[in-house]
């Protein structure tokens, strides 16, 4: 854990980064070390009906039907810069939709980081396409 929190406090140290925003559930775990090293404030991104306050919300694929999550509707500002922070990346279904949930509040997703990519499910992929930049620190191709 140690080394996993130094790598990506050592990447974005100096990005001028606003907020963490990190998915449910492991991603709070990941993301809020981060924000706490780097001294900013976190967003959680949670599954549709867990947050306590007013949320805005979308819903996304999976590989096996749909699901919402949601972020509280004032979890950032216009023009904040945020790094949106997930364990793993599978279809990219999940950080697609927290992107696109930080950018209606106007914020701007410097870039999407995972411990894992699964490149064969093609989200890194769909991310990089959308014009996200993607960081993921390994990843498992095939069966």
């Amino acid at each position: 854990m140690r080394v996993l929190i130094d790598i990506l406090v050592h990447r974005y140290f100096d990005a001028k980064l606003d907020l963490v925003a990190g998915i449910d559930a492991r991603g709070f775990i990941i993301g809020a070390v981060v924000a706490y090293e780097l001294n900013l404030g976190f967003i959680p991104i949670r599954k549709k009906g867990k947050l306590p306050f007013a949320t805005i919300a979308e819903e996304y694929e999976l590989e096996y039907g749909s699901a919402t999550v949601e972020l509280h509707a004032d979890a950032c500002a216009p023009g904040d810069r945020v790094l949106l922070i997930d364990d793993l990346i599978a279809t990219g279904g999940t950080m697609m939709a927290g992107k696109q949930l930080i950018e209606r509040l106007g914020g701007q997703v410097i870039e999407a980081a995972a411990i894992v990519d699964l490149p064969e499910l093609g989200g890194s992929e769909k991310l990089r396409a959308a014009g996200l930049a993607v960081y993921t620190m390994v990843g498992f191709a095939g069966h």
